[in-house]
């Protein structure tokens, strides 16, 4: 522990999980009407990021108002699925259940490899194109899981898990996650297990990244919110190597959090100069 808490002062990532939750549903409604939705499509892993988007949706819009996807592949954990099945008991959402392994397997018999990344993000696109052909069907925006923390890391597959309509978890760090999923009342194995994305058997966030989402959201939250420098960290108590880490991977995926750069040619260049106001509504 560092900075504030470590001197016993006030824990800067405590958040009001009531509050939290009346903006954030708010915010789901607002900009779903703005643009003609009153429905959503989520995809439900049986993590918690996804298990609060189900319900955060299901609260503002109405549970009959929400799909929840559930996706595995072949080698996903059966716990994954038994998971995601209390989600949408304990919200009331619809569900359905889409095997994407015929889809997966295709493709990479035609294209084998052994690495696991490419095979994990093609699933994560594959899943994300299930989604987004369901909200055609459905009417609905697809709501993201994406959070804070893996927005920074870069911990997610661009057009994949990190793709949406609008997300409402992704200024709440993994940490925060957990403290509005307590106040949520999810079921305690989501809250129990370790966060993982189960793209491979074993498959755990934190063995990825190389450090806990406790550390990181401490640094991040200096880093990014305080706006402290390197060395400013390290006063704070956080390792060196660790600091340097954290920084390099926020550097290194900005790419990932921002929309394709369009060259600029003409006096008005879409994303640079026009910019439609949405909040003028339809």
């Amino acid at each position: 522990m560092s900075g504030a808490a470590a001197a016993g002062g006030p824990d800067p990532l405590a958040i009001d999980p009531g509050r939290v939750e009346r903006i954030l549903c708010r915010f789901l409604v607002e900009e779903m009407t703005k643009v003609g939705f009153d429905r959503a499509v989520v995809g439900l892993s049986g993590g918690v990021d996804s298990a609060l988007a189900a319900w955060l949706s299901a609260r503002a819009l109405g549970p009959e108002r929400v799909l929840a996807v559930r996706m595995p592949y072949r080698a996903s954990d059966p716990r994954s699925l038994a998971d995601a099945d209390l989600v949408v008991a304990a919200t009331g959402v619809a569900a359905r259940t889409i095997d994407i392994s015929p889809q997966i397997d295709s493709y990479f018999d035609q294209v084998p490899t052994d690495d696991r990344r490419r095979r994990g993000n093609k699933m994560a696109r594959e899943r994300m194109a299930v989604l987004y052909d369901l909200s055609l069907v459905e009417g609905a925006l697809v709501v993201g899981t994406s959070n804070k923390t893996e927005l920074l890391l870069g911990y997610g597959t661009v057009f994949g898990d990190m793709a949406h309509a609008l997300n409402p978890l992704g200024d709440l760090y993994k940490t925060q996650l957990y403290q509005l999923a307590r106040h949520a009342g999810l079921p305690e194995p989501i809250l129990a297990k370790a966060p993982s994305a189960d793209l491979w058997s074993g498959q755990s966030d934190e063995e990825d990244l190389g450090f806990t989402y406790a550390v990181a959201d401490r640094l991040l939250y200096q880093l990014v919110d305080e706006r402290r420098t390197h060395e400013e960290c390290v006063d704070l108590g956080f390792p060196p190597e660790l600091v340097a880490l954290v920084r390099e991977r926020v550097r290194r995926n900005q790419f990932k959090r921002r929309l394709p750069i369009i060259a600029k040619l003409s006096r008005r260049t879409i994303d640079r100069d026009f910019r439609y106001p949405r909040d003028w509504g339809r």
